[in-house]
């Protein structure tokens, strides 16, 4: 993934993951997913939307007189772009201090161990075919 990954603010990204979830949605559908667990009006989720569609994050189309926001960004991108970001400003681009500091905090359950395990058992194997 070589473009520059749009800022999003935390605000931003509780609507983006409101779309990531359920798309398209109005505005109105994205207030009310959103009412469980912010205290947020509707002005304030409309003033995130505008944004968003101006930052190139969202997109729209016109439905009568309401608009259907969808994302224009793959949450999975989202997220691989965020993470090495982080990992490179944090930790110099490498991945084994983050780990090694969940791991000496007991944040690791066993299903995460098995998982790095994996993504370590394929990546080898992914080495020896290069």
């Amino acid at each position: 993934m070589g473009a520059v990954m749009i800022e999003i603010s935390n605000a931003e990204l509780s609507v983006m993951q409101v779309l990531w979830q359920r798309q398209p949605l109005s505005a109105n559908d994205v207030v009310a997913a959103l009412g469980n667990e912010k205290d947020w009006h509707e002005k304030t989720v409309k003033t995130l939307l505008n944004r968003l569609v101006t930052k190139g994050a969202l997109g729209f189309n016109r439905d009568g007189r309401a608009y259907l926001y969808y994302p224009l960004i793959a949450q999975q991108d989202y997220q691989l772009e965020q993470s090495r970001s982080f990992v490179e400003r944090l930790f110099a681009g490498r991945v084994a201090p983050l780990v090694a500091g969940f791991a000496s905090q007991n944040k690791l359950n066993a299903d995460d161990v098995q998982q790095l395990k994996n993504l370590i058992a394929q990546w080898e194997q992914e080495q020896k075919h290069d």
